[in-house]
């Protein structure tokens, strides 16, 4: 189905006839494109990407799954949707020729806050071709700022695809390794100083750069090897 049929689709009322559960429900008012998505990200929120499914958004939702699909046709569309409305939360600068490397690492790191406020809603993002129009004005967006920046149209379309598959690696990687430090058992996967041991313990004869350069193998806060990886793309770009 393209966008078009499914953007139809998602405006048909409900079809009693196709209505899979009989039990009597509570809800009386129609739901709508923005209730679900208002829902999904909630349980997103609450218990992670993993747990939305169409079953479980349609029990929040205080409804049957037939009536979901009057609204969402798969959970690809939502998927798209969910992406959409992130991307209608970030602010796109007008290109400036003199500071676009700023302007795009910018727009990525506003990426990765949405992502991480979700987690693991980035694989959402992952092997989807794009037609909500927030995502394409993201991708306009950060098309103009390359193109500013002098950098040649097939690099930059490149570029931008490159760039949103690492932010969303990298986010979702981030909602996994916080998921499982949530564990007691798991804990030593975030602790640099067991880390460090753990390398500096190995046989120096056959790891001699591990065990010398444990510190830089596990150094970094916050976000500093995002920044770093960002960075050596686009200074990439503008070596090209």
């Amino acid at each position: 189905m393209n966008p078009r049929e499914r953007r139809a689709a998602r405006h048909q009322p409900p079809n009693p006839e196709t209505e899979a559960d009989p039990r009597p429900r509570r809800r009386k008012a129609p739901i709508t494109v923005e209730q679900v998505i208002d829902t999904a990200l909630g349980v997103i929120a609450t218990e992670g990407y993993e747990s939305l499914t169409m079953r479980r958004l349609a029990g929040a939702l205080d409804t049957g799954p037939a009536s979901l699909y009057a609204h969402v046709v798969n959970k690809a569309d939502l998927d798209e949707l969910l992406i959409g409305r992130l991307c209608a939360e970030l602010v796109l600068p007008a290109p400036d020729p003199a500071a676009w490397r700023e302007q795009i690492r910018g727009v990525c790191a506003q990426i990765r806050d949405q992502y991480l406020k979700y987690p693991g809603i980035s694989r959402a993002a992952l092997a989807m071709a794009p037609t909500d129009l927030e995502t394409l004005r993201v991708t306009e967006g950060m098309l103009a700022i390359l193109l500013a920046g002098n950098v040649a149209p097939q690099a930059a379309a490149w570029a931008i695809d490159a760039l949103l598959l690492y932010v969303a690696a990298y986010c979702l990687e981030t909602s996994i390794v916080r998921q499982r430090s949530a564990h007691d058992d798991a804990a030593w996967v975030v602790d640099r100083d067991e880390l460090v041991r753990r390398f500096t313990a190995l046989p120096a004869e056959t790891f001699p750069h591990t065990t010398r350069h444990a510190a830089e193998l596990t150094a970094g806060e916050g976000h500093d090897r995002f920044d770093f990886t960002l960075a050596l793309m686009i200074d990439g770009l503008a070596h090209r």
